[in-house]
């Protein structure tokens, strides 16, 4: 009788110093992956859309994804409201009201 090990492969995800999920030793992100996956593209797709990523870790995270998606939903709400949070304090630092003609003036 043929007998097979089976091992539990590490789920490709890391965290990065600024706290965002990222896919095997990549810089892509936990987000990109499941918002290609979830607009209906499949690992295949997905690794011909960001050549950096596995297949193999595509498929690890698809799975992983698909078995926390509570948790995975969560995080990823908390990533967008940061974002947005960074972007109108950007607006409001920088704001983009004639942005034309000051770089305009800048230019004479």
């Amino acid at each position: 009788m043929m007998e097979m090990t089976i091992r539990q492969d590490p789920i490709p995800l890391t965290t990065d110093a600024e706290g965002i999920v990222r896919v095997g030793e990549t810089r892509v992100p936990l987000d990109t992956v499941v918002q290609a996956f979830d607009h209906g593209a499949g690992p295949e797709e997905i690794a011909y859309q960001y050549p950096a990523l596995r297949l193999a870790d595509i498929y690890g995270v698809i799975g992983y994804y698909l078995h926390n998606q509570q948790e995975v939903h969560r995080y990823l709400r908390q990533r967008k409201q940061i974002s947005s949070s960074v972007r109108q304090e950007n607006e409001f630092r920088f704001p983009m009201n004639n942005i034309r003609d000051r770089l305009l003036s800048r230019r004479k």
